[in-house]
């Protein structure tokens, strides 16, 4: 017996707000009936699981034990410059001189994720 992941729930204090954020992301939209005041909403993210927005009362207080990690289509470097310009912050910068590395960022809520390099770039350093 196996399970299967159906989503990747996230705790924060406006789930449609942060869909939106996350919808810009990724690319792809919320469900269909999810609006604004949305206590749960869900981006819908083909071929991969779901992302579930919880709306909670408590706020973020620690580092997220699990995170997203995201492989842009372009290089990395613009991926974090576009996620910087839709309201994301750097938490930490681990790229190397080498180009290797990744990119620590929080969304608008607190919850980090990293940006790693494309398949591009990594494919240009093996």
């Amino acid at each position: 017996m196996v399970s299967v992941v159906q989503n990747v729930a996230i705790d924060c204090s406006d789930a449609f707000a942060l869909a939106e954020f996350w919808c810009q992301v990724t690319g792809h939209p919320q469900h269909a009936e999810d609006g604004p005041g949305a206590e749960e909403t869900q981006v819908l993210v083909p071929g991969g699981p779901v992302l579930h927005f919880n709306q909670v009362p408590e706020p973020k207080t620690v580092k997220n034990r699990v995170h997203l990690c995201l492989q842009p289509d372009s290089s990395r470097d613009e991926e974090v410059g576009r996620l910087l310009a839709i309201g994301a912050t750097v938490v930490a910068d681990r790229r190397e001189t080498d180009g290797t590395g990744w990119v620590v960022l929080a969304d608008p809520e607190g919850n980090e994720f990293c940006v790693l390099r494309s398949a591009a770039e990594r494919a240009a350093t093996e």
